[in-house]
């Protein structure tokens, strides 16, 4: 044998060595069960309440999804100037609402003068729901009104601002507050902000994965070294694909629920693809139709 050849053996062999090594002394760990995330059949969460159907994040979109039957919604929050947790996605109030600027600049009182149905055209293409009445509102307004439901949140404050440094205290004393530890999940895209919330939770909320989570837990799948995989969430909520790597595969889903993770995904309104990644092990549709999704996946 050649050099070159005898270079490529060693290498392949002190590559071998390391995996047996690792894979003798690493030994992927389960999540712990947490009871909000305990149920046998797939579940529906209504995205902002289902915003195909009603303006999003409003008491009307969340009626409307609990009548059709969902098992709970998927939400965003973010904190005002005077720090209540409101329920609205966007940074800036222009796309949903008849106001401008940010959220973070208005009290809830002022943010109260918002038409949540300002901009919101239905299926049939009119805006009826402007003037109607429709306001944001508060996280503890929404867990008191639907004391049924999964709820799942989603941080928005960047962790570096004001109200993201504020985030995560804020929301446990509400938990607290309501104690709704065992129907809630909270994450964020921001990893920081979840394990910055976990300061005060200590695991008995259920956590969904940040993006950094996710990243590890694919790069884990297409390697030799899963076993070195340790998750730190309890649910993966995830779109069927980030970038150019698909997530939505049988072979990934099997590699996380093996770890005792359910894994969701968003943001799904086509009935073929919610049946496609149901029929690959998903748990969890968060749609913004879940009357296509109630019909689709026949749930009771």
């Amino acid at each position: 044998m050649g050099k070159k050849t005898n270079v490529a053996i060693a290498i392949a062999a002190a590559a071998g060595a390391a995996w047996a090594s690792t894979k003798a002394i690493s030994k992927p760990q389960s999540r712990t069960p947490k009871e909000a995330l305990e149920y046998e059949q797939p579940i529906i969460l209504a995205h902002r309440g289902g915003s195909g159907l009603a303006p999003e994040c409003s008491l009307a979109a969340f009626e409307n999804a609990a009548k059709l039957g969902v098992h709970g919604f998927e939400i965003d929050i973010r904190l005002t100037k005077d720090e209540e947790i409101i329920v609205f996605h966007d940074e800036h109030l222009d796309r949903v609402t008849n106001l401008s600027g940010k959220v973070a600049d208005y009290t809830f009182a002022q943010l109260k003068e918002a038409d949540l149905g300002y901009h919101f055209v239905d299926l049939e293409g009119s805006q009826n729901y402007r003037g109607c009445g429709e306001q944001i509102i508060t996280l503890g307004e929404l867990l008191d009104t639907y004391p049924q439901m999964l709820i799942n949140m989603d941080i928005k404050d960047a962790p570096q601002t004001y109200e993201g440094s504020l985030m995560p205290s804020k929301l446990w004393r509400l938990l607290e507050e309501k104690q709704a530890y065992k129907r809630v999940v909270v994450t964020s895209f921001y990893d920081e902000q979840i394990d910055r919330f976990n300061l005060y939770a200590q695991n008995t909320v259920a956590l969904g994965a940040g993006e950094k989570e996710v990243k590890k837990a694919y790069t884990a799948y297409t390697s030799q070294f899963k076993h070195l995989y340790h998750p730190k969430a309890d649910v993966f909520q995830i779109p069927v694909k980030s970038n150019v790597f698909p997530l939505d595969s049988a072979g990934f889903i099997k590699f996380i629920t093996s770890l005792n993770i359910p894994v969701h995904y968003w943001t799904i309104d086509d009935p073929v693809v919610m049946k496609k990644l149901i029929e690959n092990g998903a748990k969890g549709i968060i749609t913004d139709r879940p009357d296509l999704a109630i019909e689709a996946l026949k749930l009771d």
